[in-house]
C-alpha cells in the first residue's frame, strides 16, 4: 500500500508559510487545503507575486526541504503558547497545544500529520498563483522524495 502524501504536503505548507512570512512579512496563510496531489494556501496580500518572487519563494522552500531538518513536536500549555503563537485558529477549550517544529526554520501550533524529516517531502513547485480581492492563492505540488 502506498504511503499517503498528506504528511509531505502538510509539512511543505508549514515551510511555505514561513518562507512567505520571512520574505513578505504577510503572516501565515489564513486558509489552506492540503490534498494528496496538489494543495493551496491563501494569504492576505495586495497583489500577485512577480515571476521572480515566485521563484524566490520556491527556492526558499526547497532550500529548507533539502536541509534535511527534523520535524518534531512538543506539548505546551495554552498559557505559554499564547505568548509566542497565534492561537486564533485553534478550538476554544484546548488547554494543551501541540507545537510542530521544522528544525529551527518553523514552529507553529498544529494537529496535522507530518513527515519525520524534510528530506521526505520532495521538490516543492508552485504551479500557479493569483490575487483577487486581497487574497493571494498559491497552488503547489511536490515531486517524489530523493
Amino acid at each position: 500500500m502506498a504511503q499517503s502524501n498528506a504528511p509531505r504536503m502538510h509539512s511543505a505548507e508549514h515551510i511555505l508559510n514561513q518562507a512567505m512570512v520571512r520574505k513578505f512579512d504577510c503572516g501565515r496563510c489564513f486558509s489552506a487545503h492540503v490534498n494528496e496531489k496538489k494543495s493551496k494556501c491563501d494569504y492576505h496580500f495586495v497583489r500577485a507575486l512577480t515571476n521572480d518572487e515566485t521563484k524566490e519563494v520556491e527556492a526558499a522552500v526547497n532550500e529548507a526541504v533539502s536541509a534535511c531538518l527534523d520535524v518534531t513536536e512538543e506539548m505546551v500549555s495554552r498559557e505559554n503558547a499564547k505568548h509566542t503563537f497565534n492561537l486564533t485558529r485553534l478550538p476554544e477549550g484546548a488547554e494543551t497545544i501541540r507545537i510542530v517544529h521544522i528544525g529551527d526554520y518553523d514552529s507553529c501550533p498544529c494537529i496535522g500529520e507530518h513527515v519525520d524529516n524534510t528530506s521526505e517531502i520532495g521538490e516543492f513547485r508552485i504551479i500557479s498563483q493569483d490575487c483577487n480581492a486581497g487574497v493571494l492563492r498559491i497552488r503547489y505540488k511536490l515531486g517524489a522524495p530523493k
